[in-house]
Parts: structure tokens; sequence; C-alpha cells
């Protein structure tokens, strides 16, 4: 196993080192890997957390996957919940109870059982409102549980968990919610360990050290073995996980390798398994090369304008409805992301359960035009110069380039570009320090309101600063409606009506481009983005 430099130029140059023919005998990673087991793969950022109850990146979430497991896990090629520390579940007619049957042989990774008891604490951890957690929502089915997250209600004995014994566990929620068994797959269902957690401080403390490696016990096909900042993140075998025997690999190697253009190096260099993504710029020579290593995988997710309503000039719908209305998608996704994309017009993506979008928006720089001049800035005039905040990464500068250059052509405005590192750049707009900037979102199970969801009004993840009555109630009409027709067309009602305040400006539709060896077997293409690697196995 190679030793990963901690800098991005340090990898460079091994690459570059390794392809020169420097490093010729070497066994690279890739070959190792075949011998050793263990999955090289690229995960493009330095984890902000590895506490699953706080974390609100995909990338720290393709670590969590391996360290904890949930009442359910995701079935990559549908993103339906499967069976997982649960092993079965009843429902009750009324769908408003969830009986969740827990495996005898679920143990954490220092041998203490899995109980129903784990969970529950689990729960009343992440919904206590002092931890913070932006995604706590995900559990607000559950009777009562919005009202103790927000601190109105403090007794978490009235909310519905209950411990029927050590390996049953009860969820009675306030409405039916027939897609619980995907939101239980997510990491903020994940266990903790109760005795680590408070080992080390208070179960509400952010950020402590109990996650670190050789403090970490988790419930995962996988251990924490070492944390390199910026480095590298190594998991190993967990020999307590119940699953432990159909586990075909030995660990996962994570590497935070932030430009796509480093990753394809080492992969080239034979240093990685598969790349977290791919320049837009290789797109093309991979695909007129008919390179089987090449994977565009369709992913259920969005990358949008991000609007801070509460900033001018951007307060005004007409200016949030003009920029979105300059953007020339199909352009864009075709000619500037090399196809790795589709134009995105509406929030919701395609094939999103049976869910049709609303009539999207498109180019249209007449409107655009007329819109800002009604606005008070005709041809741009006195419109102040914006900062777009964007990830430090090539696809996303490369897609705010082009953005600038159509504001600028239609508009006539001015847009500087501020690039920075995903944990500044998320912050950024998590504390709408922000003007307008780059952001996406995937989803967390295949259903429209997980999209629709993020907009209302208080949502953690709403970094807008928007908010609607109308549009939350629509949400919540939608929420009490058995009919799942009539339900479809009250959440299609809420994106139209997102669409015309245009907090978020859509730009195109999610693809997951990137390398994969040969050599990796059963990686499934995953529409959540998430995958189990003890599914996996690695060979010739």
């Amino acid at each position: 196993m190679r030793l990963i430099p901690a800098s991005a130029s340090g990898l460079v140059l091994l690459a570059l080192a390794v392809l020169a023919g420097g490093c010729g005998r070497r066994e690279t990673a890739v070959v190792a890997g075949l011998r050793t087991h263990i999955l090289h793969l690229g995960n493009q950022n330095e984890p902000a957390t590895l506490d699953p109850h706080i974390m609100d990146a995909a990338t720290d979430m393709n670590v969590a996957v391996a360290l904890y497991e949930g009442l359910t896990a995701y079935d990559e090629k549908t993103g339906e919940g499967v069976p997982a520390v649960a092993e079965r579940w009843d429902v009750s007619a009324d769908g408003l109870t969830y009986t969740f049957h827990l495996r005898a042989t679920a143990k954490w990774s220092n041998g203490d059982p899995v109980t129903a008891g784990d969970f529950a604490y689990s729960m009343q951890r992440i919904l206590t409102p002092s931890l913070g957690s932006t995604y706590a929502y995900m559990l607000w089915p559950i009777r009562n549980a919005e009202e103790f997250n927000s601190g109105k209600l403090k007794t978490f004995a009235d909310v519905g968990v209950a411990v029927v014994d050590e390996h049953t566990l009860r969820l009675t929620l306030s409405r039916p919610t027939p897609y619980l068994p995907m939101l239980a797959a997510h990491n903020t269902w994940m266990p903790v360990h109760r005795d680590t957690v408070e080992k080390f401080g208070p179960p509400d403390q952010r950020n402590s050290p109990w996650t670190r490696a050789g403090n970490l016990v988790g419930n995962g096909p996988f251990m924490l073995k070492e944390w390199q900042p910026n480095a590298r993140i190594t998991v190993a075998r967990n020999p307590n996980y119940w699953g432990n025997a159909q586990n075909q690999i030995e660990g996962v190697a994570f590497y935070p390798i932030e430009k796509a253009e480093v990753e394809e190096l080492n992969f080239r260099a034979g240093q990685l398994h598969l790349t977290y993504g791919l320049p837009s710029s290789k797109i093309s020579s991979y695909r007129q090369a008919s390179d089987p290593r090449l994977r565009i995988d369709p992913v259920l997710g969005i990358e949008y304008i991000n609007f801070n309503v509460t900033k001018p000039p951007v307060n005004d719908p007409r200016v949030r409805r003009a920029l979105a209305l300059a953007i020339d998608r199909q352009t864009l996704a075709q000619n500037v992301l090399a196809g790795g994309r589709t134009p995105a017009g509406t929030i919701v993506p395609p094939n999103c359960g049976a869910y049709t979008a609303p009539a999207g928006v498109t180019l249209d720089g007449e409107t655009a035009r007329r819109l800002l001049a009604e606005a008070g800035f005709p041809g741009g005039k006195g419109f102040p110069t914006l900062a777009l905040q964007v990830r430090n990464d090539e696809t996303t500068t490369r897609m705010a380039e082009a953005l600038q250059g159509m504001w600028q052509r239609e508009l006539g405005i001015g847009v500087t570009i501020e690039p920075s590192e995903q944990k500044v750049w998320l912050q950024t707009q998590q504390t709408l320090s922000h003007t307008i900037g780059v952001l996406g979102w995937t989803a967390d199970f295949p259903d429209p309101i997980s999209f629709l969801d993020v907009f209302r009004t208080g949502n953690g993840n709403n970094w807008t600063g928007w908010g609607s009555r109308d549009y939350d109630k629509l949400l919540d009409e939608a929420a009490a409606t058995a009919n799942a027709a009539a339900r479809l067309a009250l959440l299609q009602r809420a994106e139209a009506l997102l669409l015309a305040e245009m907090p978020a400006a859509p730009v195109v539709f999610r693809a997951r481009t990137y390398l994969l060896h040969p050599s990796v077997k059963n990686w499934e293409p995953a529409p959540l983005g998430i995958h189990r690697y003890q599914l996996l196995r690695l060979a010739n």
C-alpha cells in the first residue's frame, strides 16, 4: 500500500513519476488491492465529520456506510430500503405503526450487542435541539419528533419511539409515511454507541473525539483503522458485523482528492480503483476511445443556483427569475460539461417515482431582460457585481465560467467567481454569508419530497433564506393525503410555486462521470450515489 502525500501537489508528482516509469517496479495500489482485497477509491473531499448525526455532505456519507448500519440499507439499483440491522418489519393497517425486528446477531465492533435501546438513544440524540443537526427533520414523521427537535416538547418519552424488548423497536408516526424504510437507511437513522459517545463528552457535543481512529465504535461492515487528515481514511473488515461471512473485501481506503484532474492522474498511475469524478475536459477523449473504464451513471440529483433572498438585489424574485431565464442549459450540459449532465428546468429530476414535474424554466433572454429592467436595472445598468460561490473543482469552475459569460451576454451584468474548498463553500452558504452560489442536492430517497422538503421554511438544508406559508401548506397537505395521485398533484403545485419564486434556479441534473477499474466487481449504478462496499469483490 502506497503512502499518500498530504498535499494535492504531492499526489500530482507521485502520479507523474509513476507514469514516467520512475516507479515502474513498484507494486501499484490497484495491483496490491487484488492481493490484499483492499479497495482504493477517490472521495473528493476531506470529511467534515464521521458523526452520522451531524454530517451533511455526500462524501462524508460514503464513509459512514462503511462504519455504521441503520435499521435498513439502500438497495443500490433502486434506492429502496432493504433489511439491514432490522431483518424484517411490520406495518399496521393504518400505516402509522412500524415494528422493526432486529437481528439477534447484530453487534458493535467492540462485540457489544446492537439493541433497540441503541436506536432509541440515537434517535433522541439527533433530535436533541442542542446538537443542532441540520438533517434531524429526516425523523420528523415520527410522532412528536418535530416538536421535541424544536424544543416545544421537553420529554423524549412522549416521542413515538418505544423499545418493546432488546430486539424490537416500535415507531408510531404522526402521519402515514410509505417511504419510511427508505428514510431509515439514511445516515441520520444510523445508531451510535452510547458508552463511546459519552466517554468523550456529553451526547450533544459536536466534533467530539469519539469519532477518531482508536475511539470510534461502529456497527457497520468495517471499522475505522486510520484517519490521516487531508491524506486518507482507511477502514478494515469488522469481524463482529452480522454479515461478515458474506463480505468479500478486507477494507477500503478513501482519498480526499479535491481536483478531478489529480484523481484521473492517480487512476492512470494505478493508485485508485475508481475515481469520484472525471474532469469534463477528459470525457470526450475517453468516449472517443470507447474506454470501458469510463462510467456515466445517472444520479437522482441536481445542480442549482442558490440565492440568498435576504440580500439585494436577489431579494427581488424578478432578479432571480431573470438570472434563471438567462441560462442556456443545453449548451452548458452538452458543450461545457461534455454531455456528463442533462439540462434541468425543474428542481425535481425525472424518474423520481411516478411524479411528473410542472413546466420548467428554459432560456428566454427577452423575458429575462424585461424582468431585470422592471427590477430597476435596464440593460444591467446599476446592477452590482455579484460574487458566485463555487467549490474548488474543475467541473464546478467550468460551469461557473459559463454562467458568468451567459449573464454578461444576455443581461449585461458582471459576476466574479469565488472558489473555495468544500468545507468553506458549504459553510458560506449554510450561514447565508453568500449572495449567489452553485449548490447541489442528491435525493436521500427516490421521492419528490426529498427535493421539495429542502425549501420548506426552517429546513436545516434550506440555505436560501426563503420561506413561504403557501408552499409549506401544500407540503403539509401532501403529507396528510393518503391518495397517491392526489399527493403528487399537491407536490406538483408546490414545485410550480417554488419555480415562480425561484429561490433556487435549476441548472443541470446530476450524473456521476468517473473511472472504474475492471477488477472491481458488483459495482452497480446507484441513483442515490450510495454503495455498500461489503457487496463488492476484487478480481481479475
